[in-house]
């Protein structure tokens, strides 16, 4: 069943006080956790391990780019789970589907904090394992993860913008194809911060993008 946009409020997502306000946080909570983590990785590669600048800025935007992918899979196939179970439900409510009810909570558009590091800390030991296992060295799993948080940080304040602000006249494209997503099609338009792999699987609404001139909100 279809639930209603809320253009005001949010959604109560605890009755516990306490692990309701782990749910929410505010943009600069997130880039002082990671922006220093990022920037100590890369210099770490830099200067320990000695790789050279080429070697990291390669690893680093091929890793932005697997950002890419990873947001656009998440989003349609964990996000929009359609779970059976009422525990199942439930996790996806949390997770995102609140979200689709109250689309300008503003204190719920970045991953708060503690859920966030859990899972950046369990990244970090895939790749730092990966790193290990194919070259003898977890450095590149350093500039790897720098790369791919820069590009979480990226799409996480994309978003942010898209449901906060007006559109800038060279992005408009990327606003109109997430207000689609939330406000038409929900089943279509899952990239965020690129049309890509939306393009690639075939889940842009492109008629409704030519049609659509109106703004959504």
């Amino acid at each position: 069943m279809k639930k209603t946009i809320h253009n005001r409020g949010q959604a109560k997502l605890f009755d516990h006080p306490g692990l309701e306000i782990l749910t929410k946080t505010k943009p600069w909570i997130i880039y002082v956790i990671y922006i220093p983590i990022n920037i100590s990785f890369v210099y770490y590669a830099y200067t320990i391990y000695g790789y050279s600048v080429g070697s990291i800025a390669g690893i680093f935007i091929l890793a932005m780019f697997f950002w890419t992918l990873t947001e656009y899979l998440v989003h349609r196939s964990l996000f929009h789970f359609q779970a059976r179970s009422k525990f199942g439900q439930r996790l996806v409510y949390i997770f995102h589907e609140n979200h689709h009810e109250f689309p300008r909570d503003k204190m719920r558009l970045f991953m708060p904090p503690v859920p966030s590091i859990i899972i950046a800390a369990m990244l970090l030991l895939v790749c730092l394992a990966v790193s290990y296992l194919f070259s003898g060295s977890m450095g590149y799993a350093l500039v790897f993860f720098s790369g791919f948080i820069s590009g979480y940080l990226l799409y996480v304040s994309m978003h942010f913008a898209i449901h906060a602000y007006k559109p800038p006249k060279y992005l408009k494209p990327l606003w109109r194809n997430h207000h689609l997503h939330h406000y038409k099609y929900p089943d279509k338009a899952f990239g965020v911060s690129s049309v890509l792999w939306d393009k690639i699987f075939g889940t842009v609404p492109e008629k409704e993008i030519r049609k659509d001139r109106r703004k959504p909100f």
